[in-house]
């Protein structure tokens, strides 16, 4: 990895850790080896950095393209381990990248919402994670981060606002006979995005709010 990599997790654990109140809670659930596809929420433009620090793990993100039409940008968010999608769709060239880092076992971070939500609640998401997980059979880890929309104006670092990242435990989609069909991969959607609603405060869940989860697969 490049060195940007390593120096922006760097500069995300000293910001933390000098103006936040930081709590990670279920790192025991992370896999330590093996592919794995990542799903959080999103609430701020933080959340990938903070996200990728609160994670044991080399990771790779899934990221807007609009971050990557400024060569500059461009430059600074692929050596930090981002590649291209885009929102709303998934693209071929995302889904083979996405295909060959899972092959390799690496953890892949996606959000699903496809942008951050403006009033700190689950909105409805993207069915790009849910493709993903079902065409590779990968082990899906959701997270729920709660804090990140107090991270705004300039003075936001004079509160210390708590953030928090809860990480829950990995499942696997049901198994796929033949193609998959348009009413399954909403069905896939709803449990990743259910399963992530279970890890936030009740005030953050939005549209999966009231949403059951049946019985997790490890």
């Amino acid at each position: 990895m490049h060195w940007i990599y390593y120096g922006s997790r760097l500069l995300a654990r000293v910001l933390l850790f000098l103006f936040a109140r930081w709590r990670v809670k279920g790192r025991e659930n992370i896999p330590s080896q093996g592919p794995l596809l990542i799903v959080v929420n999103h609430l701020n433009l933080a959340d990938p950095p903070i996200i990728g620090v609160s994670v044991n793990r080399r990771v790779f993100f899934l990221a807007k393209e609009e971050l990557f039409r400024s060569r500059l940008s461009g430059y600074i968010v692929r050596n930090c381990g981002a590649f291209p999608v885009r929102r709303g769709g998934m693209n071929r060239e995302a889904m083979r990248k996405s295909k060959q880092l899972l092959a390799q076992g690496m953890a892949l971070i996606m959000f699903p919402e496809g942008r951050r939500s403006q009033k700190a609640q689950l909105e409805s998401a993207f069915s790009g994670a849910a493709l993903i997980a079902a065409r590779n059979g990968v082990p899906i880890l959701p997270i729920g981060i709660a804090g990140t929309e107090k991270i705004k104006g300039i003075t936001w670092w004079l509160r210390r606002p708590q953030i928090t990242v809860n990480i829950g435990s990995p499942f696997y989609l049901s198994p796929v006979r033949g193609k998959l069909t348009r009413v399954e991969l909403t069905e896939f959607t709803h449990s990743i995005m259910g399963h992530i609603a279970e890890l936030l405060p009740i005030e953050y869940r939005g549209d999966y709010g009231g949403q059951k989860i049946g019985k997790r697969e490890s």
